[in-house]
């Protein structure tokens, strides 16, 4: 007894020293889309996406460089004048120059480069949602699972200070000499039971806060009061309707059809190849040669000249390295129809399924409620039977682990209520919204 009231006062005082922040659901989505890391990171492939996204990235403009090059060199060579002497000379060569070369035509390959890449945006774009859906859906369950193992917590310590209070009343009973040994420790036995479920019970809420900190991007020491309680879902919904949300708004699907139209831009741009090639080169060249002989005057020699070409160019064979490349291409399309397909025929049973569970969990929090209710009030006329004498110790026992069953049973029909209409918003499109 000594050990477990011991044991309870070292979690009070360890509770006292966490902060008490207030935080609400909102609050705690905003912290976590803030500081969730995954979202960080998809926040710079999106980022990414939107640099590539430029007419720069696919040729659309010229390429002009500009450089200079200088040479010098020194020689000493038979002498052009005297026999078997040796003149000396130098020679500096400056060379600055300035090209241009220009892609005009390569079958709209531009053209078709530059639509895969607002694709991939969007497509970055979709997957950052996909990832704040999922986000959002593990916060407000990870939230509503501090609230329900509180509010089992609740129900633990109501059961603790009954078992509390029916062991004190049997203490004076059998001090007065109208309660046996034996009822004395079923009473006890009780109430140390309660208790060690209680202590129990507290490292459960204690894990659910730390895996809710986790989601927050928070310390594991920091504590909150979330103001928020489990609510009572009260919407109704038409399978046919969430099939049409689902079939257009789910952010898996939706990305699937982006991935689609890519898969049929690569077609068409593996089909430029077939076209010809236009280019235009285009520059400028100048030359400042420099000559030194030995005892001679210093000879300069300037040049310049421009240019512009315009050349074409047809592949006529490569060894089928086209036809097979736009082939390939095909394929790759037709598997991401058949994907598609696919995905539609999952997430259709999924949601199906997953109806019929939000509508029987529905029914089952409506019949878990009415039982609560009873319980409640069969503990309050037990109690007070149990005073009066004419319900026993293990009737009235029978009674408090029949309240927390079904209590327990309460709580948990109204989270798993939660998780099912949870998801149900998430696989049709519409959690972002609400």
């Amino acid at each position: 007894m000594r050990n477990i009231i011991l044991i309870l006062i070292i979690n009070l005082l360890a509770g006292s020293l966490f902060s008490q922040e207030k935080l609400s659901m909102s609050d705690a989505i905003e912290k976590s889309l803030e500081n969730n890391y995954q979202i960080k990171i998809i926040d710079k492939r999106v980022e990414q996406a939107q640099l590539m996204n430029n007419w720069g990235t696919v040729g659309r403009y010229p390429l002009v460089n500009i450089g200079a090059n200088l040479n010098n060199r020194f020689d000493k060579a038979d002498s052009r004048v005297n026999t078997g002497e040796k003149d000396e000379y130098s020679t500096n060569t400056l060379y600055p120059n300035i090209n241009l070369r220009w892609t005009l035509f390569n079958g709209f390959g531009i053209n078709i480069s530059k639509e895969k890449l607002e694709l991939l945006e969007t497509y970055s774009e979709g997957n950052a949602g996909v990832i704040v859906e999922n986000t959002i859906q593990s916060i407000i369950l990870a939230y509503y699972k501090v609230k329900l193992e509180q509010e089992k917590l609740g129900v633990m310590s109501t059961l603790k200070n009954l078992s509390g209070d029916r062991y004190d009343y049997s203490m004076q009973k059998y001090d007065l000499g109208s309660f046996v040994t034996y009822d004395l420790l079923q009473a006890k036995n009780a109430f140390l039971n309660d208790s060690s479920n209680y202590l129990f019970q507290q490292l459960n809420v204690k894990n659910a806060f730390l895996n809710l900190n986790l989601l927050l991007g928070e310390k594991s020491g920091t504590r909150y009061d979330l103001s928020d309680d489990l609510y009572t879902v009260t919407e109704s919904y038409e399978l046919g309707d969430l099939m049409d949300k689902m079939l257009s708004n789910n952010k898996t699907l939706q990305n699937q059809y982006v991935n689609q139209e890519l898969l049929k831009k690569e077609v068409s741009f593996q089909k430029s190849n077939l076209y010809p090639v236009v280019s235009l080169t285009s520059g400028f060249d100048h030359f400042n040669f420099r000559t030194k002989y030995t005892a001679q005057d210093v000879s300069f020699t300037n040049s310049y000249d421009f240019y512009a070409n315009i050349s074409l160019s047809f592949n006529l064979f490569n060894g089928g390295n086209t036809r097979r490349a736009i082939q390939n291409a095909q394929i790759d399309e037709r598997i991401g129809e058949l994907t598609i397909d696919e995905m539609q025929l999952q997430l259709t049973n999924v949601l199906a399924n997953l109806y019929d569970l939000f509508s029987i969990r529905k029914r089952l929090y409506e019949v878990s409620q009415s039982n609560l209710e009873s319980a409640q009030l069969n503990l309050q006329l037990s109690e007070e039977k149990f005073k009066s004498g004419v319900i026993n110790s293990f009737n009235f026992r029978d009674v408090q682990l029949l309240y927390l069953n079904v209590a327990i049973q309460q709580a948990e029909s109204m989270f798993n209520l939660i998780d099912t209409h949870t998801e149900l918003v998430r696989l049709t499109g519409g959690i972002i919204g609400e």
